[in-house]
């Protein structure tokens, strides 16, 4: 065995110890197997550094900055809360529904794309349902994975099949020639999550937060809407006139004409028929004004309640200061909710608190008020001379308008991808799109992209780029595929599928796929077996990569969930048994 070859080796197999013990952080191992390949001379310096500027580290960067253009939209808020609204807070059901999605998605689209979209979504639904991030993340990623296979425009490699069949005087695939298998890969993905994954997905301790400003004050009730008929005995009376903190204990934080939506709506609003109110108190108060009224509750969708529930909204709480221009004023009288567009809740002074109708009470020094109200209207009373706020804003300022804006770039970036431009220079020119058009500033590009992600990819491409340069990853494959000379056919389509799989998780699976489709072809040739089948089985397979986090995928949502690499030697391992099982299987019967 040559010394360069031998070398590679022993730095692939310390970083796969290193990725598997965990003594030191995966980004700064993946940079140390850079740094040793060059110093060991089987790369150039230029090529030890050479993955940072790679098609992988900046289409991996540029989908970091359009998912977070999309988050920045409140589109993902929407996302989430339509899939809430369809699946529940169950986690089976949860799973089944976004990995079927996001796995249809990835058919049609590039899987880092599909899960790029769903990836803000995801914590949002995890914080809707109560279900750790860390049960929702990987079943998705994998999903994302699987779901390139059921198209042959679904993944790099099936793409590259194709041109290499051509090359070859071979008939290439039909779009949905690889539809049965990969279907079967992604229902299989799918099921597995739902039936085993209390067994296989990690159980992380989510990261403890302290009460919220509503669970301190004990308001956090649900928020209820309905809308006024025009036969409603309170058609035509104004907010005062219709007591609603009176008589009901209910706050009004919202009133819906058409599109238009007015929070803390002044006590002059006349109430009209087909108007949305969205109240805050107990759900028996509210049964008993929705009596009275003859409102109608929305059915499961209330696009207000979606709207109020949604990261722009929350509570705080205000601090009159000591020499305030307010002092000695009642809320009425400074025209509270017109001046500051929030909705005062409770009222503190001293040790008084009054959660009835406040609105004549003088307020004094050091007055508490809780208000519900937009962060984007809270944020400014944060330079205000008369309340201190004392609730840091949980979200940075939602752009609702740039939404459609903030779709169509990410769309057009997608789409670029199916032109055959290549995948960096069209998502980034995506990312790009995202700071000319308004949707986030060149500050907010940077704290969107996951520097540690981007180091463990860059630094892993070096030892692709060795496996390759020296003959190593050839060596491999020629020596196996040499062996299998009167072998039964499944076996000699298990042993490519296996090799597919260990070269797809060490060098590109695009590069796995050019280096080993000619090889298996002639194995074929030699064999008996259809080379045709050897050659798709080896693109199938090729995206066969669960077991460690070198996909970009896995990549992309390994911070985000909290993953470790042995969270993925668990799941992922019996993820790539039934992948080869399912993929073998098929291909040999349907092609074979």
């Amino acid at each position: 065995m040559e010394t360069g070859i031998l070398l590679v080796i022993l730095v692939l197999t310390g970083t796969v110890i290193l990725f598997i013990t965990e003594r030191i952080r995966i980004d700064v191992v993946a940079i140390l197997a850079a740094i040793s390949l060059a110093w060991l001379g089987l790369v150039t310096p230029m090529e030890a550094v050479s993955g940072f500027a790679s098609n992988a580290v900046i289409a991996m960067a540029s989908v970091m900055i359009l998912g977070y253009g999309i988050e920045r939209t409140g589109i993902t808020s929407r996302l989430a809360a339509a899939i809430v609204r369809y699946a529940g807070t169950g986690e089976r059901r949860v799973n089944a529904t976004v990995s079927m999605t996001v796995g249809l998605l990835s058919s049609v689209m590039q899987n880092i794309g599909a899960a790029a979209l769903f990836l803000p979504a995801m914590r949002r639904i995890s914080r809707q349902t109560s279900i750790p991030v860390s049960r929702l993340m990987m079943p998705m990623g994998f999903a994302a994975i699987l779901g390139g296979s059921v198209t042959m425009i679904g993944s790099g490699p099936l793409i590259v099949l194709n041109d290499l069949l051509t090359q070859a005087d071979a008939e290439p695939f039909s779009l949905f020639a690889v539809t049965p298998i990969g279907l079967a890969l992604l229902i299989a993905g799918v099921g597995l999550f739902a039936f085993f994954g209390e067994r296989i997905l990690p159980k992380k301790e989510e990261e403890k937060r302290g009460p919220t400003v509503a669970e301190i004050w004990d308001i956090d009730h649900p928020i209820w809407t309905c809308t006024i008929p025009p036969t409603s005995p309170f058609i035509g009376k104004t907010r005062e006139e219709a007591f609603f903190k009176l008589r009901y204990g209910l706050d009004l934080l919202a009133v819906r004409t058409y599109k238009e939506i007015t929070v803390a709506p002044s006590r002059y609003t006349r109430l009209e028929p087909g108007q949305e109110l969205a109240f805050l108190g107990t759900k028996e108060d509210f049964e008993r004004f929705v009596s009275d009224s003859g409102c109608s509750p929305p059915g499961s969708v209330s696009r207000l309640r979606e709207t109020l529930d949604g990261e722009g909204y929350g509570f705080a709480e205000l601090i009159v200061r000591p020499k305030a221009s307010i002092v000695g004023q009642s809320i009425r009288e400074i025209g509270f909710r017109q001046r500051f567009s929030i909705e005062p809740i409770v009222h503190q002074s001293g040790e008084t608190e009054t959660r009835a109708d406040f609105s004549d009470t003088p307020l004094t020094a050091g007055d508490t008020i809780v208000a519900f109200g937009s962060w984007d209207a809270l944020r400014v009373l944060a330079g205000n001379r008369d309340l201190l706020l004392l609730t840091h804003p949980e979200v940075e300022t939602i752009r609702h308008d740039k939404g459609v804006r903030a779709v169509m770039i990410f769309a057009a970036a997608l789409l670029l991808t199916g032109t055959g431009v290549p995948l960096s220079l069209a998502l980034l020119t995506g990312a790009a799109g995202m700071i000319l058009f308004g949707i986030l500033t060149p500050d907010e590009v940077y704290r969107a992209v996951e520097w540690k992600t981007i180091a463990l990819i860059g630094g892993l491409i070096p030892l692709g780029i060795a496996m390759e340069k020296t003959g190593a990853a050839a060596l491999v494959a020629t020596s196996l595929t040499g062996t299998l000379s009167g072998t039964h056919p499944i076996i000699i389509m298990a042993a490519v599928a296996i090799l597919a799989t260990i070269l797809s998780l060490i060098i590109s699976n695009v590069a796995a796929t050019v280096l080993l489709v000619p090889l298996v072809m002639l194995t074929g040739a030699g064999t008996g077996v259809d080379p045709r089948a050897l050659a798709l089985l080896v693109a199938v397979c090729a995206s066969n990569s669960f077991i460690l986090p070198t996909h970009q995928v896995n990549a992309l949502l390994m911070a985000p969930g909290g993953y470790s690499t042995r969270d993925y030697l668990k799941a992922g391992s019996v993820m790539t048994i039934i992948f080869i099982g399912i993929a073998v299987t098929l291909i040999y019967i349907l092609i074979a």
